[in-house]
């Protein structure tokens, strides 16, 4: 069976890890596609638990069986632009905007993943961009608020406490700048150490940290990856990534390659 087929192939791909003498980010890593669930509402992002598979677009979350790819049910609850989702502590944490509208105002809302109810977790406001990514790292949370156009150099990543007091600020390096034509980054996670985030449209991951000084994040390296932009997230059955094939309507399970430096 097809999805049975995905999921041991996910497995088997799961334990793949950076060379140990070179480190990872010296490597050449690829994220390759393990399987794939088709979902119409795959626009904007996906995320995953053990058993189940969520895709996103705008305005709903549609629950799916990761074994049979059954859609289980939609999410109520009102929503305009939901963006990436995060799973955490049983609940799914999406970053919602009004984009396109101005002022610009951004929420996280929280899906309960039981009762598939959308509410609001946290009214940001306008607070200067639009929230297209928000996680959990290190005891706190991480939130990116994007620009677009001329102004999406000022695409700007927050990290707040659990009083949601800011505790530092980063932009991004002109490297991820200036792939983003007059779009802006999409997703984000922390993985390894270092932040992977996604922009509109490539099929890349950008792999950053946070400079030792200064307000801007710096550039590690460039990954290959199935997904063509927007939202992503932890696999946490697989250890991997889940996100989507936009134009497709397909979540993607993607896993990485890392082979070793030539001598």
């Amino acid at each position: 069976m097809q999805r049975l087929a995905m999921t041991c192939a996910l497995l088997l791909l799961g334990t793949a890890t950076a060379c140990p003498i070179c480190g990872e980010e010296n490597s050449k890593i690829v994220w390759k596609q393990t399987g794939v669930l088709p979902a119409p509402e795959a626009v904007q992002a996906a995320a995953a638990d053990e058993k189940h598979v969520y895709a996103i677009t705008n305005t709903l979350v549609a629950k799916y069986d990761r074994r049979s790819g059954e859609r289980l049910a939609t999410s109520t609850g009102e929503a305009k632009h939901l963006n990436s989702g995060f799973m955490w502590e049983g609940k799914l944490y999406c970053a919602h905007s009004n984009y396109p509208q101005t002022p610009e105002r951004s929420e996280i809302k929280v899906l309960d993943v039981e009762s598939m109810r959308l509410t609001t977790f946290k009214d940001f406001g306008n607070f200067g961009g639009s929230l297209t990514w928000s996680v959990r790292h290190e005891d706190h949370w991480w939130c990116n608020f994007a620009r677009y156009g001329d102004d999406n150099s000022q695409t700007f990543l927050v990290k707040f406490d659990n009083d949601w007091r800011e505790q530092g600020r980063w932009t991004y390096p002109p490297e991820v700048v200036r792939e983003l034509g007059r779009m802006s980054l999409s997703g984000g996670l922390w993985r390894d150490r270092s932040l992977l985030a996604t922009d509109h449209d490539n099929l890349v991951l950008y792999q950053l940290r946070l400079p030792k000084a200064g307000r801007v994040l710096e550039f590690v390296g460039q990954h290959s990856a199935p997904f063509t932009g927007q939202g992503i997230a932890h696999d946490p059955h697989t250890g991997g990534l889940i996100g989507i094939n936009r134009a497709m309507r397909q979540v993607i399970f993607a896993n990485r390659n890392v082979p070793a430096l030539m001598p």
